[in-house]
């Protein structure tokens, strides 16, 4: 029988544990992420066999794409079915801003059907992908689009999601001396806007993702594990196969308030299918 002196001392142990380890319980190892955008051209071509394929190569969690009240031309309902024959979880989707390329679904378009069908199916995460060469400009505007991002949280957090934005490297050319970047995370509810952190982008702009995460602790809840290879070109290779130090970064998993990560590669040398094998492969042999 378990006395209480035995309950405390190994309650003392794990919370030791805990101290000395952190990184082990900053999120949820079982989930190994696929951002879909990887394998773009299959899921234009075969929604349910991609989602089918994808979860046999092991992936049990993905980020979709979404656009004009769907999910790659399937409607919110249906997509989520598909997820649920295949053992997937969906965190989190992609958006669009809407100040340039107008549609319904977007940031500035239909926001509020957006959020009610991501809510519907128990989607977690709103994530504004990129932002248009139109849709950047000076560092008034990336204010003014902190406002809207502020608003967009607002309505996700009425509806039990949170809002994120996605950064590329463009975000990093400094004007005036400050980071575009610096300023949606200075002008943001850190509360409404949280990040998803793109380890290459980050690594391609000469950032230092350990270095943001202690200066902006809790706001980094999604990450792209997406590599650069070890030519002078910097291109996307897979997980493991170049310069980033993923192991490194994820020690600092707690402190930037991960709960899911994707892996992501923009271009495949090949099959996509085979680079996310690789990838995988590597993430659970090092990783998890």
């Amino acid at each position: 029988m378990t006395t209480r002196r035995d309950f405390l001392r190994t309650s003392a142990l794990i919370s030791a544990g805990l101290l000395v380890a952190p990184q082990l319980f900053a999120y949820d190892k079982k989930y190994i992420g696929l951002q879909l955008y990887t394998v773009r051209d299959h899921m234009a071509k075969d929604v349910p066999g991609t989602l089918a394929k994808v979860a046999q190569l092991g992936y049990n969690s993905v980020e979709a794409s979404y656009s004009a009240g769907k999910y790659y031309g399937t409607e919110p309902k249906a997509f989520a079915e598909l997820l649920k024959q295949n053992d997937l979880i969906m965190p989190s989707s992609h958006y669009l801003l809407g100040e340039d390329m107008k549609g319904p679904g977007t940031i500035l378009n239909g926001w509020d059907k957006a959020a009610e069908d991501a809510a519907s199916i128990g989607q977690k995460y709103m994530v504004c992908a990129w932002l248009s060469p139109k849709e950047r400009g000076s560092l008034d505007h990336y204010k003014k689009l902190a406002e809207d991002f502020n608003k967009a949280g607002e309505t996700c957090k009425k509806a039990g999601v949170q809002f994120c934005y996605h950064n590329h490297d463009f975000e990093f050319v400094q004007e005036d001396g400050k980071y575009p970047y610096e300023t949606l995370l200075e002008n943001t509810d850190k509360s409404l806007v949280k990040m998803e952190i793109d380890l290459y982008w980050l690594t391609k702009a000469k950032q230092d993702p350990v270095a943001l995460i202690e200066k902006h602790p809790g706001r980094f809840p999604l990450w792209h594990m997406k590599d650069m290879d070890k030519t002078e070109k910097q291109m996307f290779t897979e997980v493991g196969n170049g310069v980033i130090d993923f192991k490194k970064i994820l020690e600092h998993s707690k402190k930037a308030g991960l709960k899911y990560f994707f892996v992501e590669q923009d271009v495949c040398p090949g099959d996509p299918y085979n680079s996310i094998t690789q990838s995988i492969d590597y993430i659970k042999k090092n990783l998890v």
